[in-house]
């Protein structure tokens, strides 16, 4: 029996062991000590722990420093690293790019726990591996004033795939899932000043059969990590459902709000929503309760006057909290919603009532200079280079993105397919053939919490973002029972969304319980015209289409007709929007070249397959964008 409150290695062999001592999944709301804070952007209550840390690679985890969480541990002879970024990136272990298959095909045999194909738990597959590899990361630091004395919590953005985490010596957590927050209360371990933070990264675990992706395969923290102090009074959940009526013009505002109270102390909850021009749409008071937990629900079902979220018009609305006690404020949160109306009639689906068109692209993160650890700037070049192309949606493949992407989709109008970080291609897909006899998470039990957990946390990070259309599950993970239960979630959980997942296409048993949509891959057109032909039962999506490997994207006319044609027809992703590939320096010539997957001697891979994107790696537009330009701007199809 594994104790959970004992780091223990085993856990990266055990699907059923994802998560220990984690926070629960919570909106993405930012936290301010008072209102002018939250006005210039800047909170005392976050402190950053971006920067150089200490750090020891090991490529055999057997002789990784067991001992390095100790805080008398020596670490002089550690290398230092910069977080965030990819281990790979700073030069440690290969660079590896495949697609379908598992990295280790070929080389070592491995398969799912609890599969058809395996026994039991797999003891040692991930534990004891000699091709697993470690990174120990090491941070002092103190706490800035303005966490001091409060309840002080640790947030990882990004953190791939598996890692353990300490602080002073003591365990805090455990973690898995690579692309959303992990958080841990630092409170019972945490010091004013000289402070130990320990964290043990390994490259593969459990987590490795859902984490199948079709990129370049790093580990390491990629992501920010940041403190952030709870005061007396906290909002530790935010959920925002505005929705518009069916004429446009009138809505209703439904919002829920968990609140801790530390002290047990009366205080008051001040809401306010305004719009552009800063005018009050609605207000409201209320007192809260000295009790442990305050949980808020306000309701206004008549708003007049209200401007609809849509691409073209992405009218964004300000609703500001303000927490206080009787010496005044104790937390602000703003955060910026949008109401609008996504729904299925007849078949078809409607953005504010009207006929929603998809203009998409597929989005991996992705610098040429720094693999998925991507920066602010980058983000909001993809936004103006969208839009600029009529770009006007965005699937998250085939995770969850950084949090600052969701911001910026709501106030530049692009459409989200939110995407569960899951795809186990390499399970079901074996030599191009759909053999499923050891996939994951399929029917398998054990693996349906750990997947669940993703789902939730896809869900609960975004939920208040208006550009978020869609939920997906995945991709490329076939179909069955537990997909089936993801599906299930979102629709009992999100009344205000469509649901989306491609592999019931394989496995037509599961149609009418997983996805609202008819979602296929690279469909002749031949195949689209069967479907809509055939007494439909979905609206049609395609989540890629126009590979645009090479010389390609010359047939998108045929797909843009279908709009004309078939009123259930309604669009899809290119695959993708950027390449991936890597500056490097020439060994030859010194000059700085992009390389790409089979160029770093990494087997098994699927080479120059990682340069799908209508962008070059290095955000040069390729021809291919001239035939994106010219087609999604063709008509007005947007919302």
């Amino acid at each position: 029996m594994i104790n959970e409150l004992t780091p223990d290695i085993r856990w990266l062999d055990d699907p059923e062991v994802f998560r220990v001592k984690q926070l629960p999944a919570h909106s993405d709301h930012k936290i301010y000590a008072s209102e002018q804070e939250a006005e210039e952007g800047k909170s005392s209550l976050v402190q950053s722990l971006d920067g150089t840390w200490k750090f020891c690679y090991s490529g055999d985890i057997r002789k990784r420093p067991k001992d390095f969480y100790k805080e008398d541990y020596d670490t002089s002879a550690f290398d230092e690293i910069t977080v965030p970024c990819h281990i790979e990136m700073a030069g440690y272990g290969r660079l590896h790019y495949i697609n379908t298959m598992y990295p280790w095909e070929g080389t070592v045999y491995r398969r799912p726990a609890y599969t058809s194909a395996a026994c039991g738990m797999e003891s040692g597959c991930f534990s004891e591996a000699a091709d697993n590899a470690a990174g120990s990361y090491v941070r002092r630091f103190d706490l800035d004033e303005g966490l001091r004395g409060k309840r002080v919590c640790i947030c990882f953005d990004g953190v791939e795939q598996a890692a353990y985490v300490w602080l002073n010596g003591q365990f805090v957590g455990y973690m898995e899932d690579s692309f959303t927050p992990s958080e841990f209360d630092l409170t019972p371990y945490i010091k004013d000043t000289d402070n130990v933070l320990a964290v043990e990264v390994f490259k593969r675990s459990t987590a490795a059969f859902l984490e199948d992706q079709d990129f370049f395969r790093f580990f390491g923290i990629f992501r920010s990590v940041s403190l952030y102090a709870k005061p007396e009074l906290h909002v530790e959940d935010l959920w925002v459902m505005p929705y518009l009526h069916e004429d446009n013009k009138s809505g209703s505002l439904e919002i829920r709000i968990k609140i801790s109270n530390r002290n047990l102390n009366a205080g008051n909850l001040h809401m306010a929503l305004t719009d552009r021009q800063g005018q009050t749409v609605g207000e409201r008071n209320i007192s809260l309760q000295n009790t442990e937990e305050n949980d808020i629900c306000f309701k206004k079902p008549d708003l007049e006057n209200i401007s609809p979220w849509e691409h073209h018009s992405p009218y964004l609305y300000k609703l500001n909290i303000v927490l206080s006690d009787e010496n005044g404020t104790v937390e602000a949160v703003p955060y910026e919603i949008g109401f609008r109306r996504i729904e299925i009639k007849d078949n078809i689906m409607l953005l504010n009532g009207k006929r929603l068109i998809i203009n998409g692209v597929n989005r991996h993160e992705w610098s040429a200079e720094s693999g998925r650890c991507i920066t602010e700037q980058e983000m909001e070049w993809d936004i103006a280079c969208m839009k600029k192309n009529h770009i006007n949606a965005v699937r998250t493949c085939h995770y969850p993105d950084q949090k600052l992407w969701y911001e910026l989709c709501d106030k530049a109008g692009i459409y989200v397919m939110s995407e569960t970080n899951l795809e186990s291609h390499g399970s079901w897909q074996k030599a191009g053939a759909i053999e499923p006899s050891w996939n994951v998470p399929g029917s398998v039990n054990e693996w349906k919490e750990a997947v669940l957990d993703r789902a939730r946390t896809n869900f609960e990070c975004f939920k208040n973002h208006p550009s978020v259309l869609f939920w997906s599950l995945g991709n490329e993970s076939y179909a069955g029972d537990v997909l089936a239960e993801m599906n299930r979630f979102f629709k009992e959980t999100d009344a205000l969304r469509l649901v989306h997942y491609e592999g019931v296409a394989n496995n037509r048993k599961y149609e009418d319980e997983i996805s609202d949509v008819e979602s296929r891959m690279y469909a002749y057109p031949k195949d689209v015209i069967e479907y809509l032909e055939n007494d439909p039962k979905k609206p049609y999506l395609l989540c890629e289409y126009m590979h645009d490997m090479g010389n390609s994207l010359g047939g998108m006319k045929t797909y843009m007709d279908f709009l004309d044609r078939y009123p259930m027809y309604q669009g899809g992703f290119i695959w993708d929007y950027i390449d991936q590939a890597l500056f490097v320096e020439d060994e030859i010539t010194g000059k700085k070249i992009l390389r790409y997957g089979g160029d770093f001697d990494d087997r098994p891979s699927d080479y120059e397959f990682s340069g799908n994107g209508i962008l070059f790696a290095d955000r040069t537009e390729k021809p291919a964008m001239q035939e994106v330009r010219y087609y999604y701007g063709t008509k007005d199809y947007c919302g």
